[in-house]
């Protein structure tokens, strides 16, 4: 076996693969890529179900029913039944891109593989799950399939990091920085060698720049001999507890196990373990949002191909300055002495549902004692949106720190993350009070001096 460090820097990037006539079954990875593609723009109407119609045509020519050379036929039957979704869903998609995208798929792919529109269609098939029985890890899955079992006992263990994403959007990064952003749109959250994580933020509000996330797409890269790629797609009022193929674990290969979805509450919290690469992923719906928390170890964060462009992933480098908000100076406003809200200040226009300050706060110290950032992200959310609900966001997303979070002395973060000279970051540590503490040397050295 390779040794740990080395196993993961070798294993290649999933790509992009053709489907030519007589596309077997690897070439059918193409389409987890392109449902990460398609769902990665901000659906313009909410009962657009262009994600069923993707998953559907997914599940039935992916795993075993991969069309060989000689089942075109099949294919053909199976892009029909794909077109037939995309039309009868074609009503409310017409403003969403990855309807037309998806549209203009299937028509390259029926003219490569000389398609007929007219003909046979088949029903949507979802793949064979694994028997209840089965559900821990196989004893004879490969040790490169367990992160953690994969280090001798003379290597350091590994090292945990955390990154987290919840209400108005509130990010804390893998280096324990604490941003409220707007970051309205498709975002990339990770991107290393092994998994891509992507969320859309929408308007809380009509013409509101406070956004929430209302969309997330996780996508697993086939790794080696433990797990085929899998794609998890979630969004508003639907946060299934499988991957987009119908499965619960990484596939068919020897240590597919290594990867699983557990529905810890339905409808409301899933949790994804991937064991092969050491990591924990928290997916939560919070009234009509999600959330999203991640416990990864630093090795696999740092694992990428181009350094060069890790600034443009959220929880690594956090959000571009200026898409930050700066909800202390927003808090400093409404605990003014009229506790009212300049409208300057807000990122929000004020809004008759949204909460009084003092009813903010009591709301939020209710689930949230300690008057940390989460707290404080409580009461800014309460203020700008007038929506409960993001109050136990807030909770849940400490919940989820107190959970993946490897120091427990950094569970909670009390001051705003600053930048120090060089880009360094520093989180959790109160300002240092130098013109106080000089000011109190000057006057100690008075009598001296006089």
């Amino acid at each position: 076996m390779q040794p740990p460090r080395e196993r993961l820097v070798v294993t290649g990037r999933a790509g992009w693969m053709g489907m030519g006539r007589g596309a077997g079954r690897s070439a059918l990875g193409f389409w987890p890529t392109l449902a990460f593609l398609l769902c990665s723009f901000p659906a313009a109407i909410s009962s657009c179900k262009i994600l069923k119609c993707n998953s559907e045509f997914w599940s039935a020519t992916s795993g075993s029913h991969s069309p060989a050379s000689d089942d075109a036929p099949e294919f053909c039957a199976a892009l029909r039944t794909y077109a037939l979704c995309t039309r009868r869903t074609a009503r409310t998609c017409r403003g969403d891109l990855a309807y037309h995208s998806a549209v203009h798929g299937i028509e390259d792919l029926m003219s490569q593989h000389n398609c007929s529109k007219d003909g046979p269609t088949s029903q949507p098939r979802l793949r064979t799950l694994p028997p209840a029985g089965d559900s821990q890890e196989r004893s004879d899955s490969p040790e490169i399939c367990h992160y953690e079992k994969s280090f001798h006992k003379h290597s350091a263990a590994p090292n945990y990091t955390h990154c987290g994403l919840f209400g108005d959007p509130h990010l804390r990064t893998f280096t324990d920085r604490f941003q409220t952003c707007k970051v309205q749109g498709a975002w990339p959250l990770i991107d290393n060698n092994y998994l891509n994580v992507q969320v859309t933020n929408t308007p809380v509000l009509p013409g509101s720049p406070a956004t929430a996330t209302s969309k997330l797409t996780i996508i697993f890269k086939n790794f080696q001999e433990c797990v085929d790629q899998k794609v998890y797609q979630a969004e508003m009022d639907e946060l299934p507890a499988a991957f987009a193929d119908g499965s619960k674990n990484g596939g068919d290969r020897h240590g597919a196990n290594s990867l699983k979805i557990t529905e810890k509450v339905s409808g409301q919290h899933v949790e994804i373990q991937a064991k092969y690469i050491g990591t924990t992923i928290v997916v939560r719906q919070v009234g009509r949002y999600l959330t999203f928390a991640v416990r990864m170890p630093e090795e696999v964060v740092n694992a990428v191909e181009d350094r060069d462009s890790q600034g443009l992933y959220l929880c690594l480098r956090g959000c571009p300055l200026n898409q930050q908000i700066d909800f202390q100076a927003f808090r400093a406003s409404a605990e003014g002495p009229d506790a009212r809200r300049p409208v300057a200040a807000s990122p929000a226009p004020a809004a008759p549902e949204t909460f009084p300050y003092e009813t903010a706060v009591a709301k939020c110290k209710e689930k949230l004692p300690v008057e940390d950032l989460y707290y404080q992200a409580c009461v800014f959310d309460l203020l700008t949106t007038g929506d409960v609900n993001f109050t136990l966001a807030a909770y849940y997303a400490l919940e989820d720190v107190k959970m993946l979070h490897s120091n427990k002395d950094k569970l909670h973060l009390y001051e705003r993350t600053r930048e120090l000279p060089g880009g360094v970051a520093a989180a959790g540590q109160p300002l240092a009070p130098w013109p106080l503490l000089s000011t109190l040397a000057l006057l100690a050295l008075l009598p001296v001096l006089w």
